[in-house]
This record gives C-alpha cells, sequence and structure tokens, in this order.
C-alpha cells in the first residue's frame, strides 16, 4: 500500500497559532509564513488580493 503524505505540517501549526482578532498585518504575517511552511490551504483570496496591493504601493 502507498502511503499518504500529508499536506498539513501539525507541528508548525501548533506552534504558530494566529493570535485572537488578529490585525491585517499580523493575518498577512502568519499566512505567508503559513504558505511557506504547510501546504494545508492557500492563502485566502481577500487577503492575497491586500498582499498584492500593499506590494504595488
Amino acid at each position: 500500500m502507498k502511503k499518504s503524505i500529508s499536506k498539513l505540517n501539525k507541528e508548525w501549526h501548533l506552534a504558530h497559532q494566529m493570535p485572537k482578532n488578529a490585525t491585517i498585518e499580523e493575518r498577512i504575517a502568519w499566512h505567508l509564513e503559513h504558505s511557506k511552511n504547510c501546504a494545508c490551504r492557500p492563502i485566502p483570496e481577500k487577503l492575497n488580493a491586500e498582499i498584492k496591493k500593499r506590494k504595488a504601493q
């Protein structure tokens, strides 16, 4: 049987929880770091649009 590889980096998630009532800056920082360390889900589209908008400024 083929072993399934999980996209979730459980250790990273346990060590890096999103703060309660996170600001937009905290959310952006968390999701950017998350995308480098875990492949469980993409950055939400609204947040990704905000990241692109800020890079264009």
